[in-house]
């Protein structure tokens, strides 16, 4: 009975190196858009999907273009709150195709919310807009991309995103 209670104590000791982990900038994805195709009010939010249409990616560890033809599905719900899920493809300078899946959050008032929808553009000091990008590599030198945790910081202009790729250490 004594070793239940010695085991989950040894579960919740501090960890070797209590360090909180760092971010390391890797790259910046520039998503160009096309206009939103809006879907209407579905379980309380409004429903839209943004085509990507290209774009560049560009940093010290990976640059290349975005290619067109993914989207981002967007659901804006009262208050400001919208949940993002984009999903494209990337092509490295090597040539290699490499697929994105990109989930997170916006957050911001509802009047900046509805000035990003209609394509103004917004200081990103009035929004909160990160999101943990998942990416999908052949196997090779960008295996790496398979390997590690990322978390983006996005930033919305009027006719495209620029998610800015940091590597979490």
């Amino acid at each position: 009975m004594l070793a239940l209670p010695l085991a989950a104590a040894a579960l919740v000791a501090a960890p070797a190196d209590p360090a909180p982990p760092r971010l390391t900038p890797v790259f910046t994805i520039r998503v160009e858009i096309g206009a939103p195709l809006e879907q209407g009010e579905i379980d309380g939010g409004r429903r839209r999907f943004i085509p990507i249409t290209g774009g560049t990616v560009s940093g010290p560890r990976l640059s290349g273009t975005v290619l067109p033809g993914g989207g981002d599905w967007q659901t804006i719900y009262p208050g400001g709150f919208t949940r993002v899920e984009a999903r494209y493809f990337l092509k490295a300078a090597d040539g290699t195709v490499i697929a994105i899946h990109n989930s997170g959050v916006r957050v911001a008032s509802a009047a900046v919310t509805e000035r990003i929808a209609r394509g103004e553009r917004v200081d990103p000091s009035d929004y909160y807009f990160r999101a943990t990008p998942v990416f999908d590599p052949p196997p090779g030198p960008l295996q790496w991309l398979r390997e590690k945790t990322f978390v983006s910081r996005g930033t919305r202009m009027p006719t495209h995103v620029l998610i800015e790729v940091f590597a979490v250490e």
